[in-house]
């Protein structure tokens, strides 16, 4: 197959070779029926390269178009009737959304994760949010066809406003972050069905925010890119739990660099990894800033590096961060303000450091959460009191976002892309 720039994507060259056969056939039926008749007769093969080499300079339309849809799931964190997971539309060349349907229904579903080859999703699901009752996971066979949600089973998660699911990339286990009462947990998965619970660690500590930090809040549980290590962002103790996974059986323990202090007051609430591996960021909902460190796969180990603002210089109203997501190329960031309702965009420097590019209006009340399509053409985000799900095109260049669309949905928290 042919790399670099000049290379034709996969879905290209079968269209390619599907419109191909019928002249392929053609050919050789007149090799067949006309036989020393005078006439030179190119090879199939020569003519099937000259008819390839037509149809890759005309423009491409239904696979191009198709080629640019991509299919985005989105959780609504609402009571039933309104809670659940919908399913969305993207035209990346169009800059559209479109809400298809709803693919199930789901009480507070605050948080979740899904891996589409393994047609799995695992969802908070939460009669009452913050208890009591403590919160429960639930898993999900996802439909490919209709993106349809079949219950498989659920588990209590022993915590109680759990806010954050993350599936290992293999699906053999599930980590699960409760902000309320400061834990973590993990569960192992055999074809989709919860195991008991494996491995619990409650927090402990405080810091100086006397209204949000008198006790441990666990906001997020994420997986290292080498699938060893899993980091949770506490924001009631400013700290950066950071734990060894066993990816398979789902077990916990505390990594050699177990605790990692941010300044105080910074309130940590998600962490995002670099793609290149090599460094990880912190977006701080108390401060509204964003710590980014260096990290040491072999050894687990991070080193802070630099606290940059998400707000401009001249902003003292209230406002809260919370999610911050990397272009899967790892050379822009982006991190959202609720209150100044924006989306703070930062340049990312070969040695991890941020630099800040801009920032945009979120087109919504209240950016809870974030997506960048697999292409890094797209970001969305998920405007949760705003009630809506907006959408960005990102400048290959510069990083800059332009709005583009939006879609009403009631109250999106969380965002995955179907690919």
């Amino acid at each position: 197959m042919v790399q670099g720039e000049y290379a034709i994507p996969a879905l290209r060259w079968r269209s390619l070779i599907e419109c191909s056969k019928p002249l392929v056939i053609w050919t050789r039926f007149l090799q067949t029926v006309s036989p020393g008749a005078g006439v030179v007769m190119e090879s199939p093969f020569s003519l099937l390269l000259s008819f390839c080499s037509l149809l890759a300079v005309l423009p491409l339309t239904s696979v191009q178009a198709q080629s640019d849809e991509s299919l985005l799931l989105v959780s609504s964190f609402a009571p039933l009737p309104d809670g659940g997971i919908s399913c969305l539309k993207l035209n990346s060349s169009e800059g559209t959304l479109e809400l298809l349907h709803k693919c199930g229904d789901i009480p507070q579903p605050f948080f979740f994760d899904v891996l589409p080859d393994q047609n799995l999703l695992c969802s908070i699901y939460a009669e009452t949010f913050g208890g009591p009752p403590t919160e429960e996971i639930a898993s999900w066979r996802l439909n490919p066809q209709d993106q349809k949600l079949q219950l498989i089973n659920r588990s209590p998660t022993q915590g109680a406003a759990s806010c954050f699911v993350e599936l290992t990339r293999d699906g053999k286990s599930v980590l699960v972050a409760n902000y309320s009462t400061g834990s973590v947990i993990s569960f192992a998965l055999q074809d989709g069905k919860l195991s008991a619970p494996v491995s619990f660690f409650q927090h402990q500590g405080s810091s100086v925010n006397n209204q949000r930090q008198q006790e441990p809040h666990a906001h997020c549980f994420v997986i290292s890119p080498c699938g060893k290590y899993a980091i949770a962002a506490d924001l009631g103790t400013d700290n950066l739990h950071c734990y060894r996974l066993d990816a398979v059986t789902g077990r916990l323990e505390p990594a050699e660099m177990s605790l990692v202090p941010l300044p105080p007051g910074s309130g940590p609430r998600h962490l995002s990894f670099h793609p290149g591996g090599k460094s990880l960021s912190v977006i701080n909902e108390l401060a509204n800033t964003i710590t980014s460190f260096a990290w040491d796969a072999g050894s687990g180990t991070l080193k802070s590096l630099q606290t940059i603002s998400t707000l401009p210089d001249d902003f003292a109203g209230v406002t809260h961060t919370a999610d911050l997501k990397f272009t899967p190329d790892g050379r822009f960031l982006y991190g959202t303000n609720r209150g100044h309702d924006s989306i703070a965009m930062y340049g990312v420097q070969p040695n991890g450091m941020l630099k800040r590019i801009g920032i945009v209006d979120s087109h919504g009340a209240g950016p809870q959460n974030l997506a960048v399509s697999s292409d890094g053409r797209m970001l969305i985000c998920a405007n949760m009191p705003g009630k809506s799900v907006a959408a960005f095109r990102i400048d290959q260049s510069s990083g800059q976002l332009t709005f583009t669309a939006a879609v009403e949905l009631a109250a999106p928290s969380c965002i995955r892309f179907l690919d």
